[in-house]
């Protein structure tokens, strides 16, 4: 099966660039394209009485978040065709974002730290409910 739309499940983390460059291994050829989605981080989980500062602190990570993105953009070897920066549920975005973007692949990574252990357990909410391929990279021995 050829794919013409690969969703990948990004972090701010350097394991990304092992993910990325899984779906550029599939995409390259058959000329698919390539977007990226990741959770910016919620200052609001930080702490609690941070209150007036929350605005501040979440422009800062939205930033720091874009800037991560781009320079995956930028390293990718590839042409990437959207990212998304989103807050909450990782899965409900990926369901959302295939539906709405005609992705028929979604690439996660897989190990028990983190961001992934959240992304590996969105892909199970993925793969219960959508009708598109998910690939669990594992990245445990990086």
């Amino acid at each position: 099966m050829s794919y013409t739309h690969i969703l990948v499940a990004v972090s701010v983390t350097p394991e990304s660039q092992r993910l990325l460059a899984k779906a550029v291994s599939i995409a390259r050829p058959v000329n698919a394209r390539i977007s990226l989605i990741t959770l910016a981080s919620d200052p609001e989980l930080y702490n609690q009485f941070a209150a007036p500062m929350l605005a501040d602190l979440r422009e800062v990570m939205q930033e720091e978040t874009a800037e991560f993105l781009e320079k995956l953009r930028s390293e990718a070897g590839y042409p990437i065709a959207q990212t998304f920066i989103t807050y909450g549920e990782l899965s409900e975005h990926i369901l959302d974002v295939c539906r709405k973007h005609d992705v028929d692949l979604v690439v996660c990574g897989n190990h028990n730290h983190s961001f992934f252990s959240r992304a590996s357990c969105s892909a199970k909410s993925v793969v219960n409910s959508s009708q598109v391929d998910v690939l669990l990279v594992p990245l445990d021995d990086a």
